[in-house]
């Protein structure tokens, strides 16, 4: 019998907790569930595979959580939100979620992020380790990249990005279609997030060298230079 993908949901809003629990467990989901951050700090040990995370909670926000977890949670964070500010949506990213959707939310629609980040995380296996320049080598399959020999830190989406932009070096992609590639479903404020995320990739790359891998191109979007 194959194995179910787990879900953590961290809530403080019972009804929202009954409502995505009863939902996601009729689409074939091992759903558990938190209602502060204690409580999922605890859950953890469910090693879920993709975490809903809300944002306005009492005590510890769903931001602080997020950053108290990153570095030992890789699962993709998504977070359910009535903040709905560019800048909300910044702190977010910077926090490490991989995602976010406002409230009230479609269901549908969360099912469709829910589904389109685990077959990106299923995917990511199935690459082959490749050197693009002397300095610099990305590791499809382990999902890691060295310049000069020095890994860099990467979340999962900053990955996915570099590793869907150097797949096809050369060719331009607009923020809307690098949204659609990466987070499988088109959706609101994706130019945020994608320029969020270059901004931090092309600072962690700049660390160690001072050539230019993804390219603006103004007006269209972004490609990988050749």
């Amino acid at each position: 019998m194959k194995e179910k993908y787990k879900i953590l949901i961290v809530d403080d809003e019972q009804s929202i907790l009954d409502m995505l629990k009863l939902q996601l467990e009729f689409e074939g989901y091992a759903v558990y569930v938190a209602s502060n951050a204690k409580e999922a700090l605890d859950k953890l040990a469910c090693s879920p595979d993709i975490i809903l995370l809300d944002i306005n909670m009492a005590g510890m926000n769903g931001l602080d959580l997020c950053v108290s977890i990153r570095d030992f949670i890789s699962c993709p964070i998504i977070f359910l939100t009535a903040r709905v500010s560019e800048q909300d949506k910044i702190n977010g990213l910077m926090a490490g979620g991989d995602d976010y959707i406002t409230k009230p939310f479609s269901v549908n629609e969360l099912l469709a992020r829910i589904s389109a980040h685990l077959r990106r995380e299923q995917r990511s296996h199935n690459k082959t380790k490749s050197k693009f320049s002397e300095e610099l080598v990305i590791d499809y399959s382990d999902r890691s990249l060295y310049i000069k020999g020095n890994k860099i830190e990467l979340s999962n989406k900053e990955f996915e990005i570099i590793q869907l932009l150097s797949s096809n070096a050369g060719q331009v992609f607009d923020r809307e279609k690098i949204y659609e590639c990466i987070w499988g479903i088109d959706g609101n404020g994706d130019s945020v997030v994608i320029k969020e995320h270059i901004r931090k990739i092309r600072l962690k790359f700049s660390e160690f060298t001072d050539k230019v891998y993804i390219i603006t191109v103004w007006g269209v979007g972004y490609k990988w230079e050749k």
